[in-house]
């Protein structure tokens, strides 16, 4: 048999690519595995994407730890938030407005394209893995006698100590290591899209509530010098028959329909590009480990996109699961089944905590009764009005309070 590895991670991008890099940091090298192909700047720098991952002040964080912040060719921080409900009074409001773009100690958090993302963790892994391999399919992973056996494309096999799933919400590891899925289907779409609007963000990112959904403006970076602070991405969660609907509209009628919709709240949409819609489903694994084996990111979780955390929440799986190990590691032992199902206790009840709590938030916001209207008004004027309500928000929308014990927690947190 082939050299029992110590650790193998299926999927190299932003949760995976993360993990290896914190885990090659800390003087264990894994073996990645990447069905991605080697990016070239060339190709990615010029197009901007119509989506943005909103990244919270903890993902960042983590990004500077390995040298991948640094790297990101173009990103756009945001400084406030705002949120309110079309049909109600209530309204929550967080930080401030930005003219020009903000020093670092006033960010929220930063906007980012996947794209720019994806090549910046790229560059650093081809940097600091060893043994960081491209375009390769996975054809088969079965669980063996203290280690786990995968069968590459190629007709090369692989035997490792720790397989970590890091491939995503149609993840093959969970699927291959037989772990069940737990699947909310919300019946709902998202309509993503980059929009040109007649205002600028000012460093803000929005959210109203619709009766048919939130929709949230999201200030994305712009090529072009004359048009910075006017680009958006949005994020339209709709019933799937609306969202079917308004898919259908040509590009001018969309915007009009979004600038009426949006209550004018950067006045009129002028320019709408690359729309494109995805069913919503939440998705949460019944396990996160089994022996010599761990799921993070998508592949343990998926959750509505309302607060925009799904990627923030698997990058703190990452840096909980990495801590575990390297402590682990220095003890003289590794991936210890104790250790695996600390992590699982940790994340597990967390994520699904925030699962939850967006799906009740999202039905909430959407109900037209009486009773409902009048309790989720009066408790966006309150939390507005109590600094330390909002601060605690705050607090958890960082993540960073999730870091507070582990080695990578932010100096002054």
């Amino acid at each position: 048999m082939s050299e029992i590895l110590d650790v193998v991670i299926v999927g190299g991008g932003l949760v995976g690519g993360l993990t290896a890099l914190l885990l090659a940091q800390g003087g264990v090298q894994p073996t990645v595995l990447d069905a991605a192909p080697v990016l070239a700047e060339a190709q990615i720098l010029p197009v901007v994407n119509p989506r943005v991952l909103a990244l919270s002040q903890a993902t960042v964080h983590l990004l500077k730890t390995v040298g991948v912040w640094k790297e990101i060719a173009r990103h756009m921080p945001y400084t406030g938030m705002q949120v309110w409900n079309k049909n109600g009074y209530g309204e929550i409001a967080f930080g401030h407005e930005s003219q020009s773009f903000p020093p670092e100690d006033q960010w929220l958090g930063s906007m980012v394209e996947p794209s720019i993302l994806n090549l910046a963790i790229q560059k650093k892994l081809l940097e600091n893995v060893q043994d960081y391999r491209t375009q390769i399919k996975v054809t088969h992973i079965e669980q063996g006698i203290n280690c786990w056996h995968l069968q590459l494309a190629d007709g090369s096999a692989i035997y490792t100590r720790l397989l970590i799933g890091a491939d995503g919400a149609q993840s093959f590891v969970r699927e291959q290591a037989m772990i069940d899925l737990d699947v909310l289907d919300y019946k709902q779409s998202a309509v993503s899209c980059a929009i040109k609007t007649a205002q600028p963000h000012q460093h803000v990112a929005r959210q109203i509530f619709l009766p048919t959904g939130p929709l949230a403006y999201l200030p994305m970076a712009s090529i072009q010098p004359e048009e910075y602070g006017y680009w958006q991405s949005i994020v339209w969660t709709l019933p799937e028959d609306y969202a079917d609907e308004y898919s259908a509209l040509s590009d001018e009628e969309f915007a009009r329909l979004l600038t009426k919709e949006s209550q004018h709240m950067l006045g009129e949409v002028q320019v709408v590009r690359s729309r494109a819609s995805f069913p919503l489903k939440a998705r949460s694994a019944q396990r996160y480990v089994k022996k010599g084996l761990a799921l993070i990111g998508d592949a343990a979780h998926v959750i509505h996109p309302l607060a925009g955390q799904g990627v923030n929440i698997g990058c703190l799986d990452a840096a909980i699961l990495c801590d575990a190990l390297l402590h682990d590691a220095k003890r003289g032992v590794w991936a210890h089944e104790q250790t695996l199902l600390r992590y699982e206790h940790r994340r597990k009840g967390q994520n699904a905590a925030m699962m939850h709590g967006m799906s009740v938030l999202g039905w909430l916001e959407t109900r037209e009764l009486f009773p409902v209207i009048w309790a989720r008004n009066l408790g966006k004027k309150q939390v507005n009005q109590q600094p330390l309500l909002k601060d605690l928000f705050m607090s958890q929308a960082s993540g960073l309070i999730h870091l507070k014990d582990t080695r990578y927690c932010k100096t002054g947190e």
